[in-house]
């Protein structure tokens, strides 16, 4: 039977990284296969980028090679198959002087194994003695699982949306009610219990047991209260609301519950521990929870999103235009992700995420200048055949490949797009009042998603970032390398 293509990038992947061996857990998201590297000599990284399918490599934490949507997760399973493990799970480990499939190691070859292994265990400290790249960190693995069904779940709602709005206008009768209903059920399941599934991942995260991550994300939403006598928020006198505090409650509350969990466990006889531990972790930390936790985190979570509709408010273009020009700096080092539970609590307290439609803006700023770079560059094929295979997911809003893949190798290309995406974020910001009902790829796919029918203003926000980006790029943005390579 022929190689896939897919099977043919994991044995090319494997090869240039060292080989099975020396990759100790492997996962993926939207657009990157995630390697946890053991020897990082033995990665060649040249080689890494030369592979046919390969849009670019980002070295971080994990050693990240960027394919795009959709073939990602493909090769990534073949990856983890192979290799006899599930996502995420860690991967075979081979004794040194052990070496599956050949022979005991020299002495030399073992001191340089053992070296390695403690350069990599000190980087792995290094990388990790910043508590802000850990929050980071913990935050994209919360979120990043969630991604699909806040796409689909998203969705959904804007068809919902769509529908309702026909509907109120009168071109589409009353008998649609039915299906809008339905619709909105299906987007329920994520939005009316999110806290629960973050509460699981957070578990996960933090090392918690995930069913009593899932408990305490359910107790924010106060289910079994009786309105007529609710719990009293002990700061105020006032009553509790449902969902107080949010997801960034949830976060930190599981957080505890993992600490408490781990120092039940080394405490609690072995022969009662399955019954304790989680029934004193689930009390201390739900109470906690309740009374503490839902009142401090709902005033953090208020006046967070009260701050950014304040600066987007008064400094609308001008804000619009800085948001849209840093974005993907951000995206760069990591940054975004902090981003996303600022989301979805101006989601929920709001209905919508003004943020996300300004922020979108760099997109289009990358779409403009990929379209500058096929004109100005078209006789150079290998680029112009890498911009032919970016440019149509970057429209669809996945950015990673035109990012990785054709501006930031190139260097000003990518400066001249973010550009373009702080012209569109002007345009956006200087409209005002355009918000996204769920989070999501940006781009076209982002229009539905456009809160309160002002998907207009948001899609001459996308033309000026295409413009924009275009414009900059075309002038001003071409590298003479970039044409002079084709003669």
């Amino acid at each position: 039977m022929a190689e896939s293509k897919e099977q043919r990038l994991a044995r090319q992947i494997y090869a240039n990284v060292g080989g099975i061996d020396n990759v100790t857990k492997l996962i993926h998201c939207m657009t990157r296969v995630r390697m946890t590297i053991q020897d990082d000599h033995k990665v060649d990284m040249d080689g890494l980028k030369a592979v046919d399918g390969v849009l670019g490599i980002v070295e971080d934490e994990t050693l990240q090679v960027v394919l795009g949507p959709g073939i990602v997760n493909k090769v990534a399973n073949i990856m983890v198959a192979e290799a006899g493990v599930k996502l995420g799970e860690p991967f075979p480990d081979h004794p040194a002087g052990q070496p599956e499939n050949g022979p005991a190691l020299t002495d030399r070859q073992q001191v340089e194994a053992i070296a390695a292994k403690v350069k990599a265990r000190e980087k792995a400290k290094h990388n990790n003695n910043s508590s802000f790249k850990r929050i980071l960190k913990s935050i994209s693995n919360i979120f990043v699982p969630l991604i699909p069904a806040f796409v689909g779940a998203g969705m959904i709602a804007g068809i919902a949306a769509i529908l309702s709005n026909l509907m109120t206008a009168g071109s589409i009768g009353q008998n649609w009610a039915g299906t809008v209903t339905t619709l909105n059920v299906i987007k329920n399941g994520l939005f009316s219990f999110l806290v629960i599934y973050v509460g699981i991942n957070s578990a996960n995260e933090f090392g918690a047991t995930p069913g009593l991550g899932g408990v305490i994300g359910a107790s924010v939403l106060l289910t079994g209260m009786d309105l007529k006598a609710p719990l009293i928020n002990i700061f105020n006198g006032n009553a509790l609301t449902a969902g107080q505090g949010g997801i960034i409650g949830v976060i930190f509350a599981v957080w505890i519950l993992a600490i408490i969990e781990k120092r039940l466990h080394k405490i609690i006889p072995d022969s009662i521990d399955m019954i304790v531990t989680p029934t004193v972790a689930l009390l201390v930390v739900g109470l906690f929870t309740i009374f503490i936790v839902m009142p401090v985190a709902g005033v953090v979570s208020s006046a967070l999103v009260g701050s950014i509709t304040w600066v987007l408010h008064v400094g609308g273009a001008f804000s619009g235009f800085i948001l849209g020009l840093l974005f993907l700096p951000m995206v760069m080092f990591g940054l975004h992700q902090i981003l996303t539970p600022i989301h979805i609590e101006m989601i929920n307290k709001t209905g919508a995420t003004p943020l996300l439609p300004i922020l979108a803006m760099a997109g289009a700023g990358q779409v403009g200048a990929a379209f500058a770079l096929w004109i100005r560059c078209r006789k150079n094929k290998k680029l112009v055949q890498l911009i032919k295979g970016a440019l149509p997911v970057g429209i669809l809003g996945i950015g990673e490949p035109l990012i990785y893949g054709v501006t930031l190798p190139l260097g000003r290309p990518f400066i001249t797009a973010c550009i373009g995406g702080g012209i569109g974020g002007a345009v956006v910001g200087g409209i005002g009042n355009i918000g996204a009902i769920a989070i999501g790829p940006s781009g076209i796919p982002l229009i539905p998603l456009i809160a309160n029918g002002h998907w207009l203003g948001y899609v001459i926000g996308l033309l000026a970032g295409y413009v924009g980006g275009f414009v900059v790029t075309y002038f001003f943005g071409i590298p003479k390398d970039a044409i002079e390579e084709s003669k």
